[in-house]
Order: C-alpha cells, then structure tokens, then sequence
C-alpha cells in the first residue's frame, strides 16, 4: 500500500496506472501474455468489482458467435423467431445485423421519457436505465429502422444477447453465468437486476468532477451494458480470449467495416495502433469506464477498469503498446 490512494498487486502496473490516471480515483488494471498476468488495483481493493459497460457488448458478441457454434442461430435469425415482438418491423431484423451494429435501429429507444431521464442522470446521477425485459420490447415495438449501414446501437445489443437467451430457453444473465463466468470461474462477473443485486464490495461510480452517480443496473441493459466484474475475472477473461478457450471467440475475427479506419466482428472493433493491429472493446456507465484490448498476434492483452467517469482508452492503448514493460512478479 501506499500514496494517497493505496496500491495493492504488481507495484510496476499500479504506477503505470496512478500515473496514468492521475490516482484521482480507484482504477485497476491487468496486463496479460506469454510471461504470465499481472493485476494491480489503486484506490480499492483487488476484489472490488466494477460496471464495465459497453465490454458488455463484447461478452454478448461471444455469447452470439457461440450460439451460431451450437446451431441454436443462424446469423439470419429474425428477432421476431427468438422474442414476443408480434408482427411490427424490428422482428424482421436478423441477428448478424445486430451483432455488427448495421441493423438499422437507433442507438437508444424513442422514448418520452428520455430527456426527462437524462436530466435525472445530469442533475441527481439517477440511473437512466432500469427498464425490465417486458419495457424493453414494449420500446422495441415502437421502433422503425432504418438503412442498413453501421450505427452504433445500444438498443440492439440489448435486443440480441435477450434474444440469445430466448434461443437457448434461459435469460440473459443466467446465459452468461452458464457459457461465460461458469466455465472460466469468474467469480466476480455478474448482473444485478438492481441496486439490491450488488455484492459486497462494489464501488460506487463518480462523476470527472467526484459527484456520486447511481449504479447502472437493470434487466433490459444487461446484454449491452450491464455487466459488473472485477479485475481478476477480467484478466481470466483476456487470457481465455487469447488462447483461445473463451466460448465465441470468433466474435473477434473481422467481417466488416465499420468506423473509418476500422473493421468489426461480433461487437469487437480491430483497428491499427503503430505496426499492431488491436482489437478492443471500451465502455463508459455514469460513473465508469473500461478498456479492453488484445494484441492476438503477441498473446498480449490489457484491462484497464476505472471508477469515474472519466476515459481510460489511452491508458490501455499505452500498456497495451508498452515495449519495456518487466514481467509480472
């Protein structure tokens, strides 16, 4: 332990990570590879967990391409096949179209109830997303997409990993326990349906400037952003990803363009950093933010996971691409 925030795990990561973040709030981080994992934490304990946000997305796109592995999908299965959604528009979108976001469907429900909410999150750190499944198809229904081009979609991640579910007869979360956290004993890797559901030693998120925001937490955000874990589950996760043992890993795999200067598989972005080509997925809650990233071809993988919200995307970038960094004690 020591500094202002204490450190706890491998010494040479905590102050990469203290000065990367400033210690201005608990952060922890692991660095993965062919020398072994490193973790270390800086303002909290090694066991506390945290939202990881749209790394949610991530763990749904396994959880898709392993569906497509088990014959319980096809990439054209409609939603209208795996969810009560009657006959409205957005049954017909297919989940190959969902899990490389060029579904059409906006990236949050129209609601009226949105800038009513958005004012409860900006003013008094409410959680904007509380919705149960029944909610979250009953705004689905309302929805019209549109062309099918790349557009960043909440909403349809969180339609596709309850439509998963669906296929497999189970729900979300108990999908991920069963296919994720299960097999790869991540213990501390989970989705609280609301406040009541947080274990002990969960941190509480912040805003840059320190202001308290409400925990994320709710059924329908699950698939797309609901997930909380904690650094060691996450660096098991990275090491499963990397060898190959983690269900779905060919969500990693590239299928097509998306944002200038990147390609996407099932929910994972690769894109070019240097001579490395890196595939990641971020995530950012009211008061979190996360980083993953792989370097398949090293077996090189960085977690960065942060209680505020402030972004951690060039902390994992710089221990991802870091040259000189010792091996793990």
């Amino acid at each position: 332990m020591g500094g202002e925030l204490g450190e706890q795990g491998d010494g040479w990561l905590a102050g990469q990570l203290r000065a990367l973040t400033g210690g201005r709030f608990p952060v922890a981080g692991a660095v993965v590879g062919p020398a072994g994992t490193a973790t270390a934490s800086v303002g909290a304990g090694l066991g506390a967990d945290y939202e990881i946000g749209s790394v949610s997305k991530g763990v749904t796109g396994l959880l898709y391409a392993d569906a497509l592995e088990r014959g319980e999908v096809t990439a054209g299965t409609a939603l209208g096949e795996l969810l009560p959604l009657g006959d409205v528009p957005v049954a017909g979108v297919t989940l190959g179209s969902l899990a490389t976001h060029r579904s059409g469907l906006p990236r949050l429900p129209p609601s009226t109830g949105v800038w009513r909410r958005t004012f409860a999150l900006w003013r008094h750190g409410a959680n904007p997303y509380g919705e149960d499944l029944a909610a979250l198809l009953g705004q689905a229904r309302a929805v019209r997409p549109g062309p099918p081009r790349p557009r960043y979609s909440n909403l349809g991640f969180e339609l596709l990993g309850h439509a998963l579910a669906g296929a497999a007869g189970t729900t979300y979360g108990e999908l991920v326990a069963g296919r994720i956290s299960g097999p790869l004993g991540l213990e501390r890797f989970y989705l609280p349906a609301g406040p009541g559901g947080l274990l002990p030693g969960a941190l509480a998120g912040t805003t840059r400037r320190g202001r308290p925001r409400e925990p994320w937490t709710g059924e329908a955000l699950g698939p797309a952003g609901g997930i909380r874990a904690d650094v060691g589950g996450m660096a098991r996760l990275t090491a499963a990803l990397l060898d190959g043992t983690a269900p779905g890993t060919a969500a990693l795999d590239p299928v097509a363009p998306f944002t200038a200067g990147t390609r996407i598989g099932a929910a994972w972005i690769t894109l070019r950093v240097r001579d490395l080509e890196i595939t990641l997925h971020n995530g950012g809650t009211g008061g979190f933010r996360s980083w993953l990233g792989l370097d398949r071809a090293s077996g090189t993988g960085v977690v960065v996971l942060a209680a505020a919200s402030v972004s951690v995307d060039r902390a994992g970038f710089a221990l991802l691409t870091e040259r000189d960094r010792p091996a793990p004690a």
